[in-house]
């Protein structure tokens, strides 16, 4: 008979990635084994997975907000909702084990899965846990991380240090350059700075760069800039103005393999699967960790990085006064590049999608 495997979660692209990375790895292991995800309705999740080739239920569960707010007095109805919906989920598809990647779903499934007796593994993507992982924790079979001193957070007994799952192609990117100079419409003969901002952008580091971009064509430089959606058409409206083919910008790159292939120095939010991406591709970065993120993850994220001199950090209340003229600074110093890439490369776990999955495997009775 086909193992079966649910995963919950989702919310962001930093969740919904590393799970679907799991979910093909299992099925890669053993072609009948049958995945269904849970996430929550409304988020991303919900169009992401489909067109992943996974099935998806979608539950009510929303997060409190930390502001005073109407919608927090709908949260204890949501919560029973997708608990009673969960509990449902559960019993019908009857899976062998439960994996949570973090996210508002995957509370609620967790719990009526481990109610039902069935074996839970949670994949902690964070430097941080977040309180839901946490509470998750006691009646996990297995916790992978992808940071150590997790033990700070979890029974260290029940600890994997594994990595977060990230897209194949982003293994080896070295060979890819010339196809990214056509993807992008780039010139081969500048270096350039790769902007992203996560699957949404992110505005402190679009202002910022918006505001510099004049001396980053100045100093001859080329920009490859994912801007998200908000942007995109301010970002437009800036180029144009300054007549000028050294700046590419795009709501949202697919191929971030060749965008990673092209780039010389990366600046970026500091999500967990970014973060992991930049390990793996071996970029020179410098990262700008969203403030509001839960627990303050993605300063911590990056701490991590900075801690073993393998990227630069920059407040996000710092970004419209310092990004440009690090960036600048990090771009003309070619022998600081060689040493966070050294030691950025040291911290990537390319075979992280893999073990999750024999872990996942070995629960199951």
């Amino acid at each position: 008979m086909a193992k079966r495997v649910i995963i919950s979660g989702g919310g962001t692209g930093g969740h919904i990635y590393p799970a679907i990375a799991i979910a093909n790895a299992l099925q890669q292991k053993e072609p009948d084994l049958e995945v269904l995800f849970v996430g929550a309705l409304g988020k991303m999740e919900m169009e992401k997975v489909p067109r992943a080739g996974y099935n998806i239920v979608g539950l009510p569960i929303v997060g409190i907000k930390r502001e005073l707010s109407l919608d927090n007095l709908a949260f204890p109805f949501k919560l029973a909702n997708s608990l009673l919906k969960a509990k449902k989920v559960v019993k019908d598809f009857a899976p062998d084990i439960a994996v949570g990647v973090g996210g508002f779903a995957s509370g609620p499934l967790l719990m009526m899965a481990s109610l039902a007796g069935i074996p839970t593994l949670i994949q902690e993507q964070n430097s941080y846990a977040g309180i839901t992982n946490k509470l998750l924790a006691k009646k996990a079979g297995k916790i992978c991380v992808a940071y150590p001193g997790m033990e700070a957070f979890f029974p260290a007994e029940k600890l994997a240090l594994l990595g977060n799952p990230v897209r194949s192609d982003i293994v080896d990117v070295s060979a890819k350059s010339k196809e990214a100079i056509v993807e992008f419409g780039l010139d081969p003969e500048r270096k350039t700075l790769f902007v992203m901002g996560g699957s949404l952008g992110a505005r402190s580091i679009n202002e910022s760069i918006d505001a510099g971009l004049e001396k980053l064509i100045a100093a001859g430089y080329q920009v490859l800039w994912q801007t998200g959606k908000s942007y995109i058409a301010t970002a437009q409206a800036s180029i144009a103005k300054l007549g000028t083919k050294q700046v590419k910008a795009f709501e949202f790159i697919y191929t971030m393999d060749l965008a990673y292939a092209i780039a010389d120095v990366v600046v970026s939010r500091a999500g967990a699967l970014s973060v992991s991406e930049l390990c793996l591709a071996a970029k020179p970065s410098i990262l700008v960790p969203y403030p509001a993120a839960s627990e303050d993850h993605q300063t911590k994220n990056a701490q991590t990085l900075v801690k073993q001199d393998a990227a630069w950090m920059i407040k996000d209340s710092a970004a419209g006064q310092d990004l440009v003229t690090k960036a600048l600074e990090l771009l003309g110093d070619l022998a600081e590049q060689e040493n966070l890439k050294f030691n950025i490369r040291k911290l990537a776990k390319p075979t992280a999608a893999s073990d999750i999955a024999d872990e996942v495997l070995k629960l199951i009775k």
